[in-house]
């Protein structure tokens, strides 16, 4: 793709339950432990320039290639990423193929200085007592086998129904940061994003990370209902849900990945740079890696927009340790 080429979703595409007080107790632990940590003492955070919070392993789409973690690996180590969070697929809108938790804690568990894994509930499940506290005991036991993180979240239904409240409380209590995708189709919300709001008014103790067309269409002030499903490329409009909510709500990060968080930056490069600067301390790369040999837009265009050593650090890598391990270093 070349470097001026708008981006669309299509050629995206195309290049055992412990108890509560258990649970809660190995949840806090996420801001604190280094999974680089062995009998020997704390080692540092592998060498790179960045984090990714965004891969896929297995077979996503239907007519991809599986992605294996040598693939991934070999990947990373091509593009200097240090570390990746790995996200499970659950809900049946999320891919051609459930990527279950079971599957990214098993296929992580070998390089977990590297491969960081993520568990996801759809909120559709029949919870016992649909209970906060029984989303506890079920998150629980992927929290013991080394989950760090929520998502992909990806359900067919409103970002605020109230069975996702039910499980962003959840994810608060354990400390958990939810990624969640945001589009017409999962996660639905209207422009302005009034449901995330009432989301992040509700749970502030909960981490929340955007991703997809409708978060990043949202960047705009102009943003439109049918645009929330599409990847726009007029010049951004000051005034877009994303700065605002990121002004009000200090537990609001966004996910720079896939064709959705590139678009949104190639689409005005002046005002991304600018908004880049200004939400240095929330912005987390990623690419939405899922297919083998996948070009990714985003390292080209973070060179392209020039920024500040400290803040391509924040950007590239140090955001993500922080909100994944409590420390960038």
């Amino acid at each position: 793709m070349r470097a001026n080429e708008p981006f669309s979703r299509r050629h995206f595409l195309a290049s055992a339950t412990a108890t509560t007080a258990g649970i809660l107790a190995a949840g806090n632990l996420l801001h604190a432990a280094d999974p680089t940590k062995d009998n020997k003492g704390e080692a540092d955070f592998p060498k790179g320039r960045y984090v990714d919070v965004h891969t896929h392993l297995g077979p996503v789409m239907n007519g991809f290639g599986a992605v294996s973690p040598a693939d991934l690996l070999r990947w990373m180590d091509t593009y200097q990423v240090a570390q990746a969070v790995v996200l499970p697929l659950v809900s049946p809108e999320a891919a051609s193929f459930l990527l279950t938790n079971e599957f990214v804690l098993e296929q992580t568990k070998p390089h977990r200085d590297r491969l960081i894994p993520f568990c996801c509930l759809d909120p559709r499940t029949t919870f016992s007592g649909k209970s906060e506290k029984a989303i506890r005991d079920m998150l629980g036991r992927w929290i013991e086998q080394g989950a760090k993180g929520f998502g992909e979240h990806k359900p067919g239904i409103p970002v605020d129904d109230p069975r996702n409240l039910l499980l962003y409380g959840a994810c608060g209590e354990l400390s958990l940061p939810v990624l969640f995708h945001l589009d017409q189709q999962r996660n639905m919300d209207k422009p302005g994003l009034p449901g995330l709001e009432n989301a992040l008014r509700q749970f502030p103790k909960t981490t929340f990370i955007g991703h997809g067309p409708g978060w990043w269409a949202s960047i705009s002030g102009d943003v439109t209902q049918e645009q929330l499903g599409k990847y726009p490329v007029t010049a951004i409009k000051p005034g877009g849900a994303i700065d605002t909510l990121m002004e009000k709500y200090p537990n609001l990060y966004g996910d720079l990945s896939a064709g959705s968080g590139n678009s949104a930056l190639r689409r005005d490069m002046k005002f991304a740079k600018e908004f880049v600067l200004r939400r240095a301390d929330r912005l987390l790369f990623g690419t939405d890696y899922l297919r083998p040999d996948q070009e990714i837009g985003q390292f080209m265009t973070l060179r392209l927009l020039e920024l500040p050593a400290d803040v391509e650090a924040k950007v590239c890598r140090d955001n993500a340790r922080r909100v994944l391990f409590g420390r960038t270093s």
